[in-house]
C-alpha cells in the first residue's frame, strides 16, 4: 500500500542491544518521501480492499485469497497464481480494474 504512494528507501539495520529490552529480531530503518502520484488509475477503497485481502492470507495464491471477488474466466489467469509479495503495484491495480469494472 505504501509503495503506491512513497518511494521507499532501506537505510540501515539497527541491531538488538540498541533496546531495552532487547527484541528476538533486529530492526531496519528505512526512508519514505511521498512521491508524484495523485491518481492510481482505479478507485482507491477497492484498491486498499484488494491489498488488504490479498495480505490477510500472503501466503496464499491470489485465487484462493481473493476468491469472494473472483468471476469464473479470473480463476485460470496467471496473475491470480500468484502469492501477494510477487505482485507490485501496477498488477494490483490491475487486479483491482479487473474484478470492479
Amino acid at each position: 500500500m505504501l509503495q503506491a504512494f512513497y518511494d521507499i528507501e532501506y537505510l540501515f539495520t539497527v541491531n538488538e542491544d540498541v533496546f531495552d529490552p532487547p527484541p528476538k529480531v533486529k530492526s531496519g530503518v528505512i526512508r519514505m518521501v511521498r512521491n508524484d502520484v495523485t491518481d492510481l488509475g482505479c478507485d482507491h477503497k477497492k484498491f486498499k480492499t484488494i491489498i488488504k485481502t490479498a495480505f490477510n492470507q500472503r501466503r496464499k495464491m491470489l485465487r484462493s485469497s481473493l476468491k469472494p471477488f473472483l468471476k469464473p474466466e479470473h480463476k485460470e489467469m496467471d496473475l491470480f497464481t500468484k502469492r501477494p509479495e510477487q505482485l507490485d503495484v501496477p498488477e494490483f491495480i490491475e487486479i483491482t480494474n479487473l474484478l470492479f469494472d
